[in-house]
């Protein structure tokens, strides 16, 4: 690969720390438990939460052939604490809130964020709520949430993404990572700035409305850009929707991020998925496109992400999961593209505590530092013109 220009190296520091700090967050994974700890004005207030840690070993961590093993934080699932509150109201409404921290459970210390750096709340892993901060009210007639909250696309696709987007070995990465680059404006010299786009997965700033109609569960966000004289300037669209007929199910979303100073579209991203089940089985198939721009309007990515999978459910307390992804990112003029082939099980010792296991076979073609971490399943990319093993085993406690 040649020689990596400043900028790229200014790129790739940035990419590094963030993925060193855990900057990515998985789905809205829900806790089995829900432990009511207080009622105060007839309002029900509930903890719950996910722990999650194994071991990571990975036999090619850079070019030169450097192995690793270490403590993983959050393999299957990301390692949260979450307190909600209801109350009943008239008119059979009801009124909500959500808090949701996410921390690494290796150092006890905050999750990172894909946030801007120069915003209030920046990317230290200081943000104390960073997957949920929000207040709603719900009835007959939907759901209404404001405040920081998950995507409605990356919601719709649970179902239908091969591994259920789970924390390390899926989409989750090239989900994220395309949808960062452009809405950071740090020192890697990216112009272009989206303050409200945490990684694609949250947003905050948001209004999103929630129904379910017909067998379609839908939600439809939007991201105030909050900036003077333009609506357009900094806002974020994002829609998703699941439809389940028997043992279909498919998918759809779309999102949209513009520039807070040009209006410039920055992140454009659409997926498409389907899911089909037949009696301990379960097959997936999944699509994604994300188009990055800088505040100009110059192509920056152009990224295709394929998924194919099938869950088995082999014994009461096993699933099984083979996985394979072909992402290649379009905008560079030779080839750049990564495969992956992806295999898992899960053992459910209880309802709540899950033993896992999980190897992924990954080939890189060589490539740049965007393309590279825009076409990854894993949180710190395998290394470019290799071939390389990673393998973790874990516990994942929810309660």
């Amino acid at each position: 690969m040649k020689k990596m220009s400043r900028t790229g190296s200014k790129i790739h520091r940035r990419l590094t720390l963030l993925a060193a700090v855990g900057l990515l967050s998985g789905v809205a994974t829900t806790a089995i438990g829900d432990i009511q700890i207080g009622e105060v004005a007839d309002t029900k207030i509930s903890i719950y939460g996910i722990l999650d840690a194994g071991l990571l070993y990975q036999d090619k961590v850079t070019t030169d052939g450097d192995r690793k093993l270490g403590v993983e934080t959050s393999g299957r699932s990301p390692t949260i604490l979450g307190f909600k509150g209801s109350r009943t109201l008239d008119n059979d409404w009801n009124a909500f809130f959500n808090l949701e921290a996410h921390f690494d459970l290796d150092t006890g210390m905050f999750h990172g964020s894909g946030d801007a750096e120069t915003d209030a709340d920046d990317g230290s892993g200081r943000i104390l709520f960073r997957r949920q901060a929000n207040v709603g009210l719900s009835g007959d007639w939907g759901t209404a949430i404001i405040g920081r909250q998950y995507s409605p696309a990356v919601l719709a696709h649970l179902a239908t993404e091969p591994r259920a987007f789970k924390e390390q070995f899926s989409n989750t990465y090239a989900w994220a990572y395309s949808q960062l680059f452009t809405t950071v404006n740090d020192s890697a010299g990216l112009a272009g700035r989206n303050a409200n786009n945490d990684v694609g997965f949250f947003f905050k700033n948001a209004v999103q409305y929630r129904h379910n109609l017909a067998g379609i569960d839908f939600g439809i966000l939007y991201a105030f850009g909050g900036q003077e004289g333009s609506t357009a300037e900094g806002d974020v669209v994002s829609v998703g929707a699941a439809y389940t007929a028997g043992p279909l199910t498919l998918s759809g979303s779309y999102q949209n991020m513009r520039d807070q100073q040009t209006s410039e579209n920055l992140v454009t991203s659409w997926a498409s998925g389907a899911a089909y089940n037949v009696a301990d089985w379960t097959f997936k198939a999944h699509f994604m496109n994300t188009e990055n721009q800088d505040a100009t309007g110059a192509e920056v990515l152009d990224l295709d992400a394929l998924g194919f999978g099938v869950d088995w459910k082999w014994s009461p307390k096993n699933s099984a999961t083979v996985a394979y992804y072909i992402n290649e990112d379009k905008a560079p003029s030779t080839s750049a593209e990564s495969k992956s082939l992806v295999l898992s099980n899960d053992y459910n010792i209880s309802e709540s505590t899950i033993l896992y296991a999980q190897m992924a076979y990954v080939d890189v073609d060589d490539m740049g530092i965007v393309s590279q971490f825009a076409t990854s399943i894993v949180a710190n990319p395998a290394p470019v013109d290799e071939k390389t093993t990673l393998m973790n085993v874990g516990i994942n406690f929810a309660f």
